[in-house]
């Protein structure tokens, strides 16, 4: 199970002050990585396959999603 450390709180942080889609893209991400950092997605339509797992996963793709809100 992914478990955000310090650093990462940081950075989901700052990109999700820019663009709270983009943050959000990127936790799904880093909840899908192996321990290799590597996500496998389908490989006809990678982008359909984002989009399918972010309506999965989020209900608000544009809320904050890290436990104790934004800082």
């Amino acid at each position: 199970m992914f478990t955000p450390n310090r650093d990462f709180r940081r950075r989901y942080d700052q990109i999700f002050r820019h663009s709270p889609l983009a943050a959000n893209v990127f936790l799904l991400m880093s909840e899908l990585a192996n321990d290799r950092g590597e996500v496998r997605l389908e490989p006809s339509f990678p982008e359909a396959e984002i989009q399918r797992l972010m309506k999965a996963r989020f209900n608000d793709p544009r809320a904050y999603q890290l436990p104790g809100g934004a800082k």
